[in-house]
């Protein structure tokens, strides 16, 4: 769906498409369509307008009017029509006893006021948009999430919604209307058709047949909009100009260019406006402290005068290290990749990327007289496909099974294990399964980092200077191979993922607190502000999503 930042860059476009297209494609053209609205004369006689344009149609073709519906037939045609569902025979009885002038008005009244109305006259608009629950084509996925949009056209029925805020809230909701949780769910408009997920994750990025397929789908976009809000046949236009209407291709695609930063994927939301309010200032003062490098002055004073603050100080400062990074002392690929040791002790894999690969990777633990768990963290780099973590060219990665071994070459039983993100469907407990065919995913999460700990069902006491064995498993196949990993250790009774301090923030922490510089001072209150602000985002409700 469009994102925030693209849909700033393509909103006056899609609103000039929707509000100006008629009226300038329609200028010099002599199609009846496009012509402006003129009032026509109104026939003689007695009645409304409309019902004088009826008799003389009706007139001209020797007919006459049919005579009025009996009560019991009325109710049955208003009923079907307003809720698709039969009166029950009580309404039936009740109307045709009803012998009040507004009996039909208020017949009306209580059909639109029902819930059954928005679900009847939904369905209609759901057409319009060819919503589905699934996306089509040969896979024909399920979309969990496709539901929302469903429900919000319901409510919108139900309340009467204004066409033009049900327009604006379809094509540009998310910044039109950036407070209201249904404004975001509204642009499932723009993802309800069909979606050919084989093509548009399954071809590589750059290709020729990966820019056909983008461009059939922004095709779909554009068809839905202009003949859901124009009532014109746009598409035809992609082979060649209309033969009916005066649409050029060149016309065509600078609409097309419309949607180009559009994509399909599911968007998350706050049902809870307060919540979403929350998420979002958050977000963005977590923006603006990763931008400035820190807090700026007044409010670093006010985190250094807080007691929590000082009391996390004082517990970093004894046990902050929770993990120690292994330094690999050999390492082994068995589909052939090549592999370079970077300065931070991560690895990086290149090379030719192999369908499937098993890492093995050998590091000394030293300084620790037992270890409770390990960390893999895969990183983000700008080498990778879409930053990584995985070479896959979705930057996705499927660790199929994890196993590590003492220096005696016995394998270590993982208890448990625990990541930062995982795949609907490919969580971080398929890595230590058993179970080759299953695995651990990040996508949609990519070009960020991740992190995973196996918790050892027993600490083991490598001799000093012993080495652990790591073997990764990967594979599922498709090239799903992690890019960068680095491996670390921990002997704390109980490592999680939980914040892990950076190198950057120990290395102020080996100085004593009353040394720091006016840098150091800064560094440290931006990094207790980002934590805190981290720690009341995970706090928040999850988000919901639509697609």
């Amino acid at each position: 769906m469009l994102g925030e930042f693209a849909m700033r860059r393509h909103l006056s476009p899609i609103l000039l498409v929707l509000a100006a297209a008629v009226p300038v494609m329609g200028e010099e053209s002599d199609a009846w369509a496009l012509r402006p609205l003129a009032r026509p004369a109104v026939p003689e006689g007695t009645g409304s307008a409309i019902d004088r344009f009826v008799d003389e149609a009706l007139e001209a073709r020797g007919l006459e009017r049919s005579g009025p519906a009996s009560g019991r037939t009325l109710v049955r045609r208003a009923t079907f029509d307003l809720i698709g569902l039969p009166p029950t025979p009580e309404e039936v009885a009740a109307f045709e006893a009803d012998e009040g002038a507004d009996a039909y008005g208020r017949l009306i009244d209580r059909l639109l006021a029902s819930p059954r109305y928005g679900e009847r006259w939904a369905r209609h608009w759901m057409d319009v948009a060819h919503f589905a629950e699934t996306q089509g084509h040969d896979e024909d996925a399920i979309r969990p999430n496709a539901w929302p949009y469903r429900d919000y056209l319901i409510e919108a029925f139900n309340a009467d919604k204004p066409y033009g805020r049900f327009v604006m809230e379809q094509v540009a909701g998310d910044v039109l209307y950036p407070g209201e949780p249904g404004a975001t769910v509204a642009m499932g408009f723009l993802a309800a058709g069909p979606w050919d997920g084989s093509s548009q994750m399954g071809i590589q990025d750059g290709t020729r047949d990966k820019k056909v397929a983008q461009y059939l789908d922004r095709d779909d976009m554009l068809t839905t909009v202009m003949l859901s809000f124009n009532s014109l046949t746009v598409h035809c236009a992609r082979c060649h100009d209309h033969k009916f209407d005066p649409i050029p291709t060149a016309d065509y695609y600078a609409l097309q260019a419309v949607f180009a930063g559009v994509d399909r994927v599911d968007r998350p939301y706050d049902a809870d406006p307060e919540t979403g309010r929350e998420r979002a200032r958050l977000t963005a003062e977590l923006a603006t402290l990763d931008a400035e490098g820190g807090p700026g002055a007044a409010r670093q004073r006010e985190v250094e005068e807080d007691p929590a603050y000082r009391k996390w100080i004082a517990e970093s400062a004894d046990g902050g290290a929770v993990w120690q990074v292994l330094d690999p002392e050999a390492v082994e690929a068995s589909g052939g990749a090549t592999v370079a040791e970077l300065d931070d002790h991560s690895l990086l894999y290149g090379g030719a990327r192999p369908e499937k690969d098993t890492y093995m990777i050998r590091a000394p633990v030293t300084g620790m007289e037992s270890v409770t768990a390990v960390r893999l963290e895969v990183l983000a780099d700008p080498s990778l496909p879409q930053q990584g973590p995985g070479r896959q060219d979705n930057g996705n990665l499927h660790l199929s099974e994890f196993r590590v071994a003492g220096t005696d070459g016995k394998p270590v039983r993982i208890a448990r294990a625990e990541a930062d993100w995982n795949q609907d469907g490919w969580g971080i407990e398929r890595a230590i399964d058993g179970v080759p065919e299953t695995a651990w995913g990040i996508f949609p999460n990519v070009g960020a980092s991740h992190s995973a700990v196996f918790h050892f069902a027993e600490p083991i006491k490598p001799a000093l200077g012993g080495v652990l064995t790591f073997v990764l498993e990967q594979v599922h196949g498709g090239g799903h191979l992690i890019g960068r990993p680095r491996l670390s250790a921990s002997s704390a009774l109980d490592p999680s993922l939980a914040n892990p301090l950076p190198d950057a923030v120990l290395a102020i922490l080996a100085v004593p607190a009353g040394d720091w510089n006016a840098e150091q001072r800064r560094a440290m209150a931006g990094h207790y502000l980002r934590r805190s602000h981290q720690r009341r985002l995970e706090a928040l409700p999850a988000p919901s999503k639509v697609f």
